[in-house]
């Protein structure tokens, strides 16, 4: 990579995760100039934490494995969680295009997906819904060797870090995980082969990489710069200077406003305090669309996900909540010790819940709320980072008790024991819960218990074995997913209407097209991946 930036090019791309990688792809491969600027030290964002899935409806590994799936199926499903929020142009536009986006990458650049077999949608039982699976993509395990002196250049979370393994190959990604021995694993981490989100950036880095497409880093986008109406620069920092870069089309793909405090304040629709997302998404490009007069949209709405403080040398990390929460011998409760819904649920469902309000006490319902197991599931699958069979360390509330553990957590002793009574002679007898149906899913038994996988027993189970164990959940998010709107070619729509000459938006800094839903694993990504590739090519097109 050169040291210095151009001073001319025919887009700008604000971002380097998944959207803004995949939108410099296409627009190289349609015949633009495009540079990155990433305001983080590392690229791929949040991208490169994740579990690095996309959903895609009808995606050509479907067809290939004679899976049906079809655009009216798909509409469908979008249309029955839409609420009035999906916007049918842009799920129309998703749907089409995502085949295609797919497709291209694996024909005109190094990318390649496969199938996380199985996978369910997260409301599989809604019409149009695929219980058996099939959108979910992943790439497949990555040599970051093949990067050379680049691979340090990819950022590292701490959920799923250099994993190496696919989500495939996982408890999390399916019913019958692929063994694989620790002298396979040993291998991989010789030859430094990852997995997951960092297979999924690894890729679309390695293939700007070899269409010789620049990536600056510690590079701060500040405004955008417009001549009647179109844009024609970026105005950014680099080393505490003050630059431009002059260009015809500029790509928004900097992730959301989640880590802005007085954003999350002004237009989230509840709580939200742990975010599980990189700390550099600061709504950036928001303000720089509000200073040039950009429609905004969704602005209430983020990705939501439960999260949990987890301790380390600095203090504590958010973890990203998710698989825990479906295991038998576990249920969550709120002050009063009631369940308040189905544990097992899609995490971004979870906003929800976590929002309810007690309109006569004037408070949040379920916040706080804890997640309550007991010693069986600590014996059986450990917890979070602490293996099973491992004694549970102190910043994990115990007590012998279920009346101790309500005493330490000042939530009511009543409420709780009976809550542990209803549940457990609901679920032993029963394998049902009657409150709230967890376990009725296909989704719910994907999760929780793997040798279960497919039946209730996946994540009912008595909780019965003292000592009992509480950890706070708290209202996290992967990121936003309000911003400016677009119109079906991903271009940025000004308040009156019309799109804004030259700029377009892709990803976590767009008014979703997903609304206040989640399809499926992937649904972050999927849609990014597809706007962006739909900003680059029709970014390329200006100057064909």
């Amino acid at each position: 990579m050169s040291e210095d930036i151009q001073a001319t090019v025919d887009v700008v791309v604000l971002g380097s995760g998944a959207a803004g990688l995949t939108a410099a792809l296409t627009a190289r491969g349609h015949g633009a100039r495009v540079v990155v600027l990433e305001k983080a030290a590392k690229l791929g964002g949040t991208s490169a934490w994740s579990g690095g899935m996309i959903w895609i409806p009808n995606n050509p590994h479907m067809r290939a494995a004679g899976i049906p799936d079809s655009r009216e199926e798909a509409l469908t499903y979008l249309g029955s969680l839409s609420h009035d929020l999906i916007l049918p142009e842009l799920a129309e536009a998703y749907v089409d295009v995502g085949p295609e986006m797919v497709a291209w990458l694996e024909t005109n650049t190094s990318v390649r997906f496969q199938m996380v077999e199985e996978f369910p949608d997260y409301h599989p039982e809604f019409p149009g819904g695929k219980p058996q699976g099939g959108r979910s993509l992943e790439c497949p395990l990555m040599s970051y060797q093949t990067l050379g002196d680049a691979a340090d250049r990819v950022t590292v979370g701490s959920n799923y870090g250099t994993a190496p393994v696919s989500m495939s190959e996982s408890n999390l990604g399916r019913a019958i995980p692929i063994g694989v021995t620790d002298e396979e694993k040993a291998r991989r981490q010789r030859e430094d082969l990852r997995g997951c989100g960092q297979s999924l950036i690894g890729h679309l880095f390695r293939a700007c990489i070899e269409q010789e497409i620049e990536i600056f880093t510690d590079t701060a986008a500040l405004d955008l710069r417009l001549t009647d109406g179109e844009i024609t620069g970026v105005q950014y920092q680099r080393e505490g200077a003050l630059h431009e870069i002059k260009c015809r089309a500029v790509i928004l793909a900097s992730g959301g406003f989640e880590w802005n405090r007085d954003m999350v304040r002004d237009f989230l629709r509840g709580p939200m305090t742990h975010p599980v997302s990189v700390p550099t998404n600061e709504g950036d490009a928001l303000k720089m669309c509000m200073r040039i007069g950009a429609k905004l949209g969704n602005m209430r709405e983020a990705w939501w996900m439960p999260a949990i403080e987890v301790p380390t040398d600095e203090g504590f990390r958010s973890h990203l909540f998710a698989s825990e929460r479906a295991r038998p011998r576990s249920i969550m409760v709120n002050r009063k010790g009631r369940r308040f819904t189905n544990e097992a649920a899609n995490y971004n469902a979870f906003g929800a819940a976590f929002h309810e309000q007690d309109v006569a006490a004037f408070e949040y319902a379920n916040l706080p709320c804890w997640f309550i197991f007991d010693q069986g599931m600590m014996d059986r699958f450990g917890f979070v980072d602490v293996p099973k069979g491992s004694k549970a360390p102190n910043w994990i509330t115990q007590a012998a008790t279920a009346a101790e553990l309500a005493a330490k957590l000042g939530i009511d002793a009543d409420g709780l024991s009976k809550t542990l009574d209803h549940w457990n002679t609901s679920v032993v007898p029963n394998q049902k819960d009657e409150a709230f149906g967890r376990g009725e899913s296909a989704h719910d038994n994907w999760w929780g218990d793997p040798n279960n996988k497919g039946t209730s027993a996946a994540t009912l189970g008595a909780l019965d074995q003292p000592p009992y164990y509480a950890v706070e959940v708290k209202s996290g998010a992967l990121g936003t997913k309000g911003g400016p709107r677009t119109d079906a070619l991903a271009r940025v729509l000004h308040v009156d209407g019309d799109p804004i000459g030259g700029l377009y938006a892709a990803g976590n800094v767009m008014a979703s097209a997903m609304g206040m839903t989640y399809g499926g694993a992937g649904g972050t990504l999927g849609p990014g991946m597809v706007f962006g590739f739909l900003a680059g090519r029709h970014a390329a097109s200006r100057f064909a």
